[in-house]
């Protein structure tokens, strides 16, 4: 059979077993790792989300963005979190009984089925699921992203034994890390919305500056956390609010500063508007130079966070950063008018 069949299977046959550990955590306990990415069911955090398991990780969502407008970050390169993963899986019982009861079916073939056998049971090269190792180590597999993007069947190596302690083999990419987890992290990671806040805010006018600002209270770093606890491995993604891109949503109009880009700092993202400040131009903002007429201009605020991680035994780096912005509606009146 070939190698992306035998993926196909196992990962439609995965998430059917118990915990691999009864010392992990009780989310491991009590549901251990299944579905197709290995979803599971873990602690809620203060807002009642309730975090999830996938392939073997555990996700802490307790400082995560929440929100009905909280949304996910995209990069702003071409890089990605990995589709695919290796983490550990199955105990031997476990595989056995993951196993068994597809070569029993015979759906995959007497050829596979025999190769199979051979593998985990006739010492070739373990011997009855390494039963004799039970305690000592867990068969690991692959795991996939759940909206199985490009690549999601490049983990295609079968299921393999990892002494608890060791490393994976040399030559098994996107074996589960604390870089891996901080890139699953950064997958998981939500931020608020990008909603400006503007003075004028039901309309504004033509050649009138219009103030534009984040609610601070809003705009703090956030982080998910994502564990193995069978290996005792950990890493922290947090992003940061770095700085804000003001897009008019239309060529007659300037913005403030003239770069559009507006810097976070003193903990915020530009200034709010307050009486006595209508002579001032705004270190945030837009003006617009032609009436919208009937309609809207689509402004468009895209907030950047910086991305960075740490794991456990001292690992830790940056990941790219990451964008996420919300279209707004923009009335324009022609008539002038002074906002005090």
């Amino acid at each position: 059979m070939p190698a992306l069949i035998r993926t196909r299977c196992l990962i439609l046959t995965s998430g059917l077993f118990a915990a691999v550990l009864a010392t992990a955590g009780p989310a491991h306990a009590e549901k251990g790792f299944g579905g197709t990415d290995g979803t599971q069911e873990a602690n809620a955090d203060g807002n009642g989300t309730v975090s999830v398991t996938a392939g073997g990780v555990v996700f802490d969502r307790s400082k995560n963005g929440s929100g009905n407008s909280a949304g996910a970050l995209t990069s702003s390169t071409s890089w990605t979190p990995p589709p695919c993963w290796y983490a550990p899986k199955y105990t031997p019982e476990q595989l056995q009984k993951e196993m068994e009861p597809i070569w029993d079916a015979g759906s995959t073939g007497h050829e596979w089925d025999t190769e199979q056998r051979d593998r985990y049971v006739n010492g070739h090269p373990y011997k009855d699921f390494n039963k004799d190792k039970t305690g000592e180590g867990y068969f690991w597999d692959s795991f996939v992203d759940k909206d199985f993007p490009p690549g999601w069947d490049s983990c295609d190596k079968e299921p393999f034994w990892v002494d608890q302690g060791d490393p994976p083999p040399a030559d098994i990419e996107n074996a589960v890390t604390p870089e891996i987890l901080a890139q699953l992290a950064y997958a998981e990671v939500r931020v608020p919305s990008t909603k400006v806040t503007l003075a004028p805010a039901a309309e504004t006018k033509v050649n009138l500056p219009t103030w534009a600002w984040l609610d601070a209270a809003d705009f703090k770093p956030v982080s998910v956390t994502a564990s193995v606890p069978v290996i005792g491995i950990s890493a922290t993604a947090t992003a940061e609010p770095q700085s804000l891109r003001i897009e008019p949503g239309t060529d007659d109009a300037v913005t403030y500063p003239a770069s559009g880009v507006c810097e976070f700092a003193n903990g915020r993202i530009g200034e709010p508007y307050a009486k006595g400040k209508a002579d001032r131009t705004p270190p945030c903002g837009v003006k617009y130079l032609r009436s919208s007429g009937d309609g809207t201009y689509p402004l468009r605020a895209t907030l950047t966070w910086k991305i960075r991680w740490t794991g456990s035994g001292g690992a830790g780096g940056t990941l790219p950063d990451g964008t996420f912005g919300a279209t707004q509606d923009v009335v324009v009146q022609e008539i002038q008018a002074v906002n005090r």
